[in-house]
């Protein structure tokens, strides 16, 4: 049990950190700029949403269940990495990309304590 609630706590940190670092990120790309940039403000903001509604859900004193928590987390890991790996091609985006994959692994980890 003790495992079990000091993963959700790393996981509901990573994803607010995550979403924290991911707002900034898409705040500073120009919203006229290329399609590239576009993508960037766009995964940005989505990661940042997910990120945060994870956190969320985490929070909650188990009013979700199991399967709820499974499905939000592995949403989560995998718009985490897709937006680090949109980040990657950004000079001066490294922290963002950095705490997205930071989060993929949280939930990851944390998946890893439901099963």
């Amino acid at each position: 049990m003790f495992r079990f609630l000091e993963e959700r706590f790393a996981c509901a940190q990573a994803c607010t950190e995550c979403a924290r670092s991911c707002a900034v990120r898409a705040s500073l790309v120009d919203p006229d700029g290329t399609e590239q940039q576009e993508l960037a403000r766009r995964k940005g903001i989505m990661c940042a949403e997910v990120c945060d509604a994870t956190c969320r859900v985490l929070s909650e004193e188990n009013r979700q269940d199991e399967d709820g928590i499974r499905v939000q987390l592995e949403w989560c890991r995998t718009v985490c990495l897709e937006t680090a790996h949109v980040f990657d091609a950004y000079p001066g985006a490294e922290e963002a990309a950095a705490a997205c994959r930071a989060c993929a692994r949280a939930c990851t980890t944390f998946l890893g304590t439901l099963r």
